[in-house]
């Protein structure tokens, strides 16, 4: 029998920097192991200091106060809570970029998007494994902005937001890595994500990430009324991702021709390919039937364990180049709700959490 374990919905509210007092406040505890995994894996690993980091992580500063003040309260309010200083909250909220800056990055997910005739009910929603490194800090954050915009936040490491709006759209978000000899200092991903989640439309999300998603990642954006669009980006560049015959699947590697011979896929994920190919087959399997539910057991399928879409731990490999799905999740827009299994899908339920 698989073990129920949910989230507690750490509930947020008013002025960006009240939202980020009480965020700060409800999530100290995983806001300071991710701050130890950050500084401490930086330092390990690439002999950096943590006042290297820091001075690094506030070469973001003024273009991202530029980019997004309400962000910016956001953090301080943030830093008050937990207890720590701006620049290290903020460092924080770089960690993604950062950890790509000194070659420290290398984790996986598989995600998907479905709607029309691929769907039982011709409703559309989207979904992905997160794979990351154990114990990994998540929070589940449900976030009420001044302007009536709430957002349903599934939140990795105090950095990446998986995020559900009531404006009718979610998203998903998968690695990607590539070659640079000039590695550019953009606005990191934890700092555009959120401004395109809170934004009131779908096509106002899409701008957002087409203008600032740079060099670390494959975005998903789908919305209640049909809309899907996957953006892959390098450091200088981007591309759009459109469904086929209403679905639209994604791994690690990179799909956009003039971005392959950069593409760091068989160095650092070298198994995207095959759990893409997978989950392709599986979907097509099943095609006009697809619902939540059966897309639940989609996840956790161990094709190719255990780097299978849903992942487990390859003792084979040292440890630095161990990881797992740590949680799997499936939006459905329209209903306003996510299904999430915290943990590997094969041993763990998923939970329903709403916008209510």
């Amino acid at each position: 029998m698989k073990e129920i374990k949910k989230f507690e919905v750490i509930e947020c509210k008013g002025t960006p920097y009240e939202i980020g007092v009480q965020w700060g406040k409800g999530c100290k505890e995983n806001i300071l192991k991710a701050m130890e995994i950050t500084f401490g894996g930086l330092s390990q690993g690439y002999g950096a200091t943590k006042e290297d980091i820091l001075s690094n992580a506030m070469k973001y500063g003024k273009k991202v106060q530029n980019f997004d003040h309400v962000l910016v309260d956001m953090l301080k309010g943030q830093s008050e809570g937990a207890g720590v200083k701006f620049e290290e909250m903020f460092a924080l909220k770089c960690g993604f970029d950062l950890a790509a800056y000194y070659n420290q990055l290398s984790a996986l997910c598989t995600s998907f998007a479905a709607r029309g005739v691929a769907t039982q009910k011709g409703n559309t929603f989207l979904g992905q494994t997160i794979d990351w490194y154990p114990g990994t800090p998540m929070d589940l954050l449900k976030i009420s902005h001044p302007d009536g915009t709430v957002n349903l936040s599934l939140v990795l490491w105090g950095v990446v937001e998986y995020t559900l709006s009531s404006s009718g759209f979610g998203m998903c978000a998968n690695g990607t890595w590539s070659t640079s000899d000039d590695f550019h200092f953009n606005i990191p991903v934890g700092c555009y994500l959120p401004k395109a989640m809170r934004q009131q439309t779908w096509e106002d999300a899409l701008e957002i990430l087409r203008k600032n998603a740079r060099g670390l990642g494959y975005f998903l954006l789908a919305s209640k009324n049909g809309e899907i669009t996957g953006i892959e980006s390098v450091q200088n560049d981007f591309e759009n991702h459109y469904p086929e015959e209403d679905i639209l699947v994604h791994s690690n590697h990179y799909l956009t021709e003039r971005f392959q011979d950069m593409d760091l896929v068989n160095t650092l994920v070298p198994d995207s390919p095959s759990r893409l190919e997978r989950i392709k087959i599986l979907v097509e399997n099943h095609y006009g039937y697809l619902t939540p539910q059966l897309m639940m057991e989609i996840m956790a399928d161990h094709e190719n364990y255990p780097n299978s879409i849903c992942r487990h731990i390859d003792e084979t490999k040292p440890p630095q180049f161990h990881y797992q799905t740590l949680a799997a999740y499936i939006m459905v827009p329209e209903e306003g709700l996510i299904y999430i299994a915290r943990g590997n899908p094969c041993q763990h339920e998923f939970v329903e959490y709403t916008m209510d």
